[in-house]
């Protein structure tokens, strides 16, 4: 994982990939696999610049603008803490979450990648070395996602997912269940990691209790 970065070096002004259902949190570790032209170009401005930029979820609630579709005010900056470079010139990267950021304004696009001026006061909780208690229901939430993956006819590597400790278990879950994109941006914006972690108990509760998508409902 990538090294938590003191606040005074976090950057003010920053790239930003919209990616609708990819949600970043802090200390979490998202595979990209970048093809696009204009991401291919934030990639490498990224790499000699800090390694860093933001993933932000479009928000289809809102009209678009100028330079794309509209965005919500909150994403994550990450740092890419793991680089590849295939033959037919992708980029397959991994990037771990760093802290939460609010937009302030967009910026002029880049190279045709979107860029953002972000503030991060809301968010210096996620810098911090030893995070807080969670006090995790651990059973609870455990037992929430065994029904919601049941439902969905999902299967999961119990073992591995029973021995994580409680902050990565919460952040991945989180990261890579198939909560829709509201749902994700609900998550990523809860105050800290024990209200983080209250969010997903919720959503999976939910998701348990309602049938999947294409079952009817006898």
């Amino acid at each position: 994982m990538g090294s938590v970065r003191p606040r005074a070096t976090l950057p003010s002004e920053f790239a930003v990939f919209p990616l609708e259902g990819a949600m970043l949190l802090p200390r979490g570790r998202l595979p990209l696999n970048i093809f696009e032209p204009r991401y291919l170009a934030m990639v490498e401005d990224a790499l000699g610049a800090g390694r860093l930029f933001g993933m932000i979820q479009p928000d289809s609630a809102a009209p678009p603008g100028a330079t794309g579709p509209a965005l919500f005010r909150v994403g994550c900056l990450g740092r890419i803490s793991q680089f590849s470079e295939t033959e037919d010139g992708r980029f397959l990267i991994t990037l771990t979450g760093v802290i939460r950021f609010e937009v302030q304004e967009e910026l002029a696009p880049r190279r045709g990648y979107r860029r953002v001026r972000a503030a991060f006061d809301r968010f210096v909780c996620d810098l911090r070395a030893d995070p807080e208690p969670i006090g995790l229901p651990r059973e609870s939430i455990l037992g929430a996602l065994r029904t919601y993956f049941a439902r969905r006819a999902l299967e999961a590597n119990w073992e591995v997912i029973g021995r994580l400790p409680d902050e990565t278990l919460v952040v991945t879950l989180a990261m890579s269940c198939p909560f829709s994109p509201a749902e994700k941006q609900a998550i990523l914006e809860a105050g800290g990691e024990a209200a983080r972690a209250a969010a997903l108990l919720a959503l999976l509760q939910m998701g348990a209790a309602e049938e999947p998508p294409g079952r009817a409902v006898s």
